[in-house]
């Protein structure tokens, strides 16, 4: 099949964008694969065919004539676009042209049942990816689009890179134990109460050696600084920004933490875990309970509860050998759900599903 994927992202390269990728990286074994974006931080990052466009807004008609060159150029099969911009302006050249639109949605959104929302998430989507089960039923629950049009995929890791940073065996995590977080320094990610936790986890022992580092870039840094200074973590809790390679990171970690108020599939946490980390997180609006087994894979904590946070911080520190039992748990786990052949497959199942029921 032939696919040609959109992001209009225009904040950067995230977690949307790296799932998206890999997904499309995934497919590129089999598949042709052609991408549109907006940035040029975005385009940077691919290495399929590429076309960079203006996605000014929905209606955008340069965008839109553009993209049905596009597609008749590549004979594309299912347009799959993935950030709300891109659902109109896909579902027009989908009908235009004749291609499936698959709509790609990695969170949690409660719509209201709007004209407009019925018209973009139901008459012009031929089908919706999402990457948990609460996605599914928020979004049926809504009204806007029938729940046969609706696909759970769980989004895959990229092992053939991964692998390289396993950690070796006899490579034993240590003292200190170093403790990572990865991803947009926004509200929704709540590095606040991270930081806010990892303190309280220092104050519940003397002598506690550890060390947290956090992974990423956005408009939070000048307030998670001043938290640092604040709460004395100077030298204990470091921002690292934007890191375009973490893997080496993550592979010498011991803990990674994720303290988002909400969540899909956290393709970082899922890339932590397969690098031999022991994962906490908050229940992150139910979704991280489709990869986390609480007590058996990792830990959980109810969102703003730093004490929980602390305990659960402290348990892997002083118990080392459950910490690895964890980690060995929750490699184990993604390596069997998470891999490439099965996204690539599952994807392309689906979308054969639905241009059949489109003609019968």
């Amino acid at each position: 099949m032939n696919f040609l994927f959109l992001n209009s992202a225009s904040r950067g390269w995230g977690g949307n964008e790296q799932s998206i990728t890999l997904t499309a990286r995934i497919l590129s074994a089999r598949h042709e694969i052609v991408f549109a974006y907006r940035e040029e931080e975005i385009g940077s990052h691919l290495n399929f065919k590429k076309y960079q466009l203006p996605f000014l807004f929905e209606g955008d008609l340069y965008t839109i004539a553009r993209l049905v060159q596009i597609v008749r150029k590549h004979r594309i099969d299912v347009i799959i676009p993935s950030k709300r911009k891109d659902y109109a302006i896909a579902g027009i050249v989908s009908r235009l042209c004749g291609t499936l639109n698959i709509l790609w949605l990695g969170a949690r959104r409660e719509l209201q049942n709007s004209m407009v929302n019925r018209l973009v998430y139901g008459t012009l989507a031929d089908g919706i990816i999402v990457n948990a089960r609460q996605i599914k039923e928020t979004l049926a629950a809504s009204g806007v689009v029938e729940e046969r049009k609706i696909k759970v995929l769980y989004r895959g890791i990229d092992s053939t890179v991964l692998d390289r940073y396993l950690r070796h065996p006899g490579k034993e995590a240590g003292v200190p134990m170093m403790i990572t977080a990865m991803g947009r320094l926004d509200k929704n990610k709540s590095h606040d109460l991270l930081l806010r936790g990892f303190a309280r986890f220092l104050s519940l022992q003397p002598g506690i050696e550890a060390r947290l580092e956090i992974l990423g870039e956005g408009n939070e840094r000048p307030n998670l600084e001043r938290l640092i200074a604040e709460l004395g973590l100077d030298g204990r809790a470091v921002l690292r920004g934007f890191c375009s390679d973490p893997y080496p990171d993550l592979g010498y970690s011991d803990v990674f933490a994720m303290t988002s108020e909400s969540e899909g599939l956290s393709i970082a946490l899922l890339e932590a875990m397969y690098l031999g980390n022991a994962p906490v997180s908050t229940y992150a609006g139910g979704g991280v309970t489709e990869i986390i087994d609480n007590g058996k894979n990792g830990l959980l904590f109810e969102y703003g509860d730093e004490k929980a946070l602390a305990s659960h911080l402290l348990k892997f520190y002083l118990e080392p050998e459950y910490r690895r039992k964890i980690a060995d748990a929750a490699r184990k786990s993604v390596a069997e759900r998470y891999s490439a052949e099965r996204v690539e497959r599952e994807i392309v199942e689906f979308c054969k599903e639905v241009q059949a029921s489109k003609h019968p």
